[in-house]
Order: structure tokens, then C-alpha cells, then sequence
């Protein structure tokens, strides 16, 4: 069985708090045949402080940092119902951890698999926390150096942790010549995992351009509208966007996992004769004249003259026989001698 591109839909911010919102990005995942739902468990005491500033400043939207984290929280036995939602529509749950508390949290829930975020790479407390679970590990790389990513994978793998690495650009949302698409390759070679791209393009061309390079996990932001208040909503992909995304994602895999020989043309047969062309003369000519260049037409069908790609054969070749205009040449015209 071929092995399938992991398409992960980040869900992140945009549910705004709303856990009724939340399951609702579930589903709209699912019906897109994704295969990963990705939630941020955000724990504001143990994560941010009242010194933490905005990345965006969200319009109408009054207090702190630290209180937006807050009105960000799903308690223990919501995060559960979420995973719990996802196993039911057939989605891995996947969850980002902000905090070591969160690590714990995500942990009891069962979550099968740890993401970090690009500003965790260097929180080795927390990779720390994460290799003890044993669990598989994807890391992205959006504000690291290869110093920084080179130090993470070597703890993790230390550790015996299944990592998977992750081209990401920390821009909201990245233009193109900041998606960094050559760093995918440059991964696959440095690490030898499997590597994706987490994208913040806001549109669709960044993964699919992934895809055709390779990378075997694709990260997306989403959200039921562009113009929603969340941070993440111009970076994000709508839900018809996400369909379409997919829908060329399962395209490509199929046609990466069906290698064409160009050698192998049996199939086209048919064709090949009905597109070919013959040799024929361009006006008439008389038994002796010699066969000119200039003489000479290529008509459909193969196979009722000599082939066209053996027209200089017949070059100052006599004629046998008269021969009419449009006329197609065969070998029976021609003089041997």
C-alpha cells in the first residue's frame, strides 16, 4: 500500500474560545477528509504573564494577552470530549502544549501524538516532558536556526521519539518567497525523517507545491472565515479552499505514486498510427523526376506512406511511377537502384 500525505487541519485560535465552535471545526475536518484535527492547548497561569504582548492585535478585543489565553481554555473533560469527537469522525487528535502543564494534560487525555510549535523548539524543559511520554513527535521550525532544530531532533531521537520535521515560515500570512521550500529537501537529507511544511500562506499553493516536492505532512491553519476575530484568520484556509486543497493533495500522491515509463507505449498504439504521419507530395510529379524536399507534405495517418521521420531516406530517390498531388509516397514509388 502506497503511504498517504498526513494532512493536518490547524484549528489553533479559531474556534475564539467557543468549545460548541471547536467541535464544529471537527466536523467541518472530517467532511474535508482530512486526516488530523490539530487543536493549541493554551493554560494561561502556567504559559503567558501579564508582561506577554499581542503578536496581532485583535479588533475589539479588551484585556491582556494573559486574559486572551485565559478565555483560550478548555478544561480537562472538554479537551477529552474533543478527542473523544475526533476518534468518532475518524481524525487523529493532535494538540500543540504551551506549558508543561499542558504536556501533563494532554498526556492523561491520551493524545497519541505530540506538535510543537515554532517557539517551543528551544523550550528543552518541555521536549524534555514530551520524550518521557514515549510519544511520536512533530517539530516545526518556523523561528529556528539549524543549531536550534540540530539540538531538538538530537534530544528527542536520544530519547528514542519517532520525530517528524516541519519547513514553517513565522509570517501571517507568508508570501511566497517565504515559504522556504528548497528547506524541505535540505531536511530530508540533514535528519533523514519525514518532513512537511506547516503553512501560513492563507491559501493553497504553498502545500500543494510541497506535495509535488515530497514533503509527507502537510500543516494547515483553518477558519470558517477570513474575516473572523482570531489572530490566525488571513493566514488560515477557508473550508471550500481546505475541499480543494485536499482534494489536489489525494491527486498529486496519486500521481507520485504511479511512476510513468515513457518506453511504454503499447496503450497508445491506436493513436500513435491515428496522430502519425505519413509522406506524401505537395503536386504532381512524373515517373524519373527525383524527389526534392521541397516535393514533400506530411499527411494522418501513419502507416500509408513511408514515415515522415524517414523523409531524408527518400530524398533524390526517382520516381517508379507517377504520382499525384496529396498523394500519399510509398516505397512502391520509389527506385531502389
Amino acid at each position: 500500500m502506497k503511504q498517504q500525505i498526513y494532512m493536518i487541519g490547524e484549528i489553533g485560535q479559531a474556534h475564539e474560545g467557543s468549545i460548541g465552535l471547536a467541535h464544529a471545526y471537527v466536523d467541518a475536518l472530517a467532511h474535508a477528509g482530512a486526516n488530523a484535527a490539530k487543536f493549541q492547548v493554551h493554560i494561561a497561569d502556567a504559559e503567558s504573564s501579564i508582561y506577554e504582548d499581542f503578536r496581532v492585535k485583535i479588533p475589539y478585543q479588551n484585556g491582556s494577552r494573559f486574559e486572551y489565553w485565559k478565555g483560550m481554555e478548555f478544561s480537562a473533560q472538554e479537551w477529552s470530549g474533543l478527542k473523544k469527537h475526533c476518534e468518532k469522525a475518524g481524525l487523529d487528535f493532535l494538540a500543540s502544549p504551551f506549558s508543561l502543564a499542558a504536556v501533563d494534560l494532554l498526556n492523561e487525555i491520551g493524545v497519541s501524538a505530540f506538535k510543537i510549535g515554532s517557539g517551543e523548539v528551544d523550550n528543552l524543559p518541555m521536549l524534555d516532558k514530551i520524550s518521557d511520554t514515549g510519544k511520536p513527535v512533530l517539530l516545526s521550525s518556523g523561528m529556528s536556526s539549524w543549531a536550534e532544530l540540530d539540538r531538538a531532533v538530537f534530544l528527542l531521537q536520544s530519547r528514542g521519539q519517532t520525530v517528524s520535521v516541519l519547513q514553517c515560515t513565522t509570517a501571517y500570512p507568508a508570501k511566497p518567497h517565504q515559504w522556504g521550500l528548497n528547506v524541505l529537501y535540505e531536511m530530508s537529507q540533514r535528519y533523514q525523517v519525514p518532513v512537511g511544511l506547516s503553512d501560513h500562506s492563507g491559501d493553497i499553493f504553498a502545500c500543494l507545491a510541497a506535495a509535488s516536492l515530497g514533503a509527507r505532512i502537510l500543516e494547515f491553519h483553518i477558519t470558517f472565515d477570513k474575516r473572523m476575530s482570531n489572530p490566525d484568520a488571513s493566514a488560515s484556509l477557508t473550508l471550500r479552499q481546505a475541499n480543494t486543497l485536499i482534494t489536489g493533495v489525494r491527486r498529486i500522491e496519486t500521481a507520485l505514486n504511479f511512476p510513468v515509463d515513457k518506453d511504454a507505449n503499447a496503450a497508445f498504439s491506436r493513436l500513435k498510427s491515428l496522430f502519425g504521419k505519413s509522406l506524401a507530395v505537395n503536386r504532381d510529379l512524373r515517373k524519373g523526376e527525383q524527389i526534392q524536399c521541397a516535393d514533400l507534405e506530411t499527411k494522418k495517418p501513419a502507416g500509408f506512406g513511408v514515415p515522415a521521420a524517414r523523409y531524408q531516406e527518400v530524398l533524390g530517390k526517382s520516381l517508379t511511377r507517377d504520382i499525384a498531388q496529396w498523394d500519399f509516397l510509398t516505397e512502391n514509388h520509389l527506385s531502389h537502384a
